[in-house]
């Protein structure tokens, strides 16, 4: 089946890259349709609407669709982890393709594949131990929340559908953690965070929306993988790449860890966690990375 041919339903597809991989879609050709809380404003994109806290769904989004990429997700860094808040993170993930599923089993389609982002949150906070995908979960609240994102994904083995999850590192783009870490930096108040030898599992945007048109693209590629950059950098390295990038100096002492923990609450497991994470897999599997190193990632988003 040609690209043409091929009709790709996504979830979450108002995120960045969600955006920029109907973008590549659309360019290589495929059908492309957005299931959404509100209409959409690409004329190209056919959206349906679901709700997935009233567990409504539009039937008609699954109609000729070969493949579903499962996006749909509460920002994980948006608000602080109250327990309400960490329900809500966890259903928008899980639910959302539990409602999908029921989709399926009830109505006649042509879906083969189910593509998924998780997140590399499922080994948290590791220290310098290397992470492969066969490496046990963690077992705090992001390790939880991943492992029931995934569990909720492979229910779809049970409708003979070919599963890939991907195991998400921090995305590196305009926006985003990038910006977050980058705005001290630019103040020349930026210094690293914590001890700055926690391990951050970082990937450029672009390596990201060419790893989900591999998937795509490739009927064989099946089960989970790390999506993350083949060389990891510590919290201290990642800060003086990117004051080197924006010619800043970085003269402060670090960030004391008890303050990231008051500010933060249990959220600060995200900055302060290491999580060293290896991209074998995916390299063994014939993927080649753009952006495989720090400096030239930096370089491409500062331009």
């Amino acid at each position: 089946m040609d690209n043409k041919q091929k009709h790709i339903l996504l979830t979450g597809g108002t995120g960045l890259i969600g955006i920029n991989l109907i973008k590549q879609l659309l360019l290589k050709g495929y059908r492309v349709s957005n299931l959404s809380r509100s209409p959409g404003t690409n004329a190209r994109v056919k959206t349906y609407l679901w709700d997935v806290h009233k567990g409504e769904i539009d039937a008609q989004c699954i109609d000729d669709v070969d493949i579903i990429v499962h996006l749909a997700g509460a920002g994980i860094a948006d608000e602080r982890w109250t327990e309400e808040r960490k329900i809500a993170l966890i259903e928008s993930r899980t639910r959302s393709i539990e409602l999908i599923y029921e989709l399926l089993l009830t109505k006649k389609n042509a879906v083969k594949s189910v593509i998924s982002a998780s997140a590399t949150g499922y080994y948290s906070d590791r220290g310098a131990e290397l992470m492969t995908e066969t490496s046990l979960p963690s077992n705090d609240f992001m390790a939880k929340c991943c492992i029931e994102w995934e569990q909720a994904v492979d229910k779809g083995k049970n409708l003979g559908l070919r599963i890939v999850k991907f195991r998400t590192g921090v995305v590196l783009d305009n926006g985003g953690a990038l910006a977050k870490l980058a705005m001290p930096v630019k103040l020349i108040v930026g210094s690293p965070l914590g001890s700055g030898k926690q391990w951050v599992p970082w990937i450029h945007w672009q390596d990201v929306i060419e790893m989900y048109l591999y998937a795509i693209e490739n009927d064989d590629f099946t089960g989970v993988y790390n999506m993350v950059a083949p060389n990891p950098v510590t919290n201290k390295q990642l800060t003086q790449a990117i004051a080197k990038q924006l010619h800043k100096p970085l003269w402060l002492p670090n960030v004391p860890a008890l303050f990231l923990k008051l500010l933060l609450g249990e959220m600060s497991t995200i900055v302060l966690g290491s999580t060293k994470v290896s991209a074998q897999k995916i390299e063994d599997a014939g993927f080649k990375f753009k952006y495989s190193d720090i400096t030239s990632a930096l370089k491409e988003i500062y331009g």
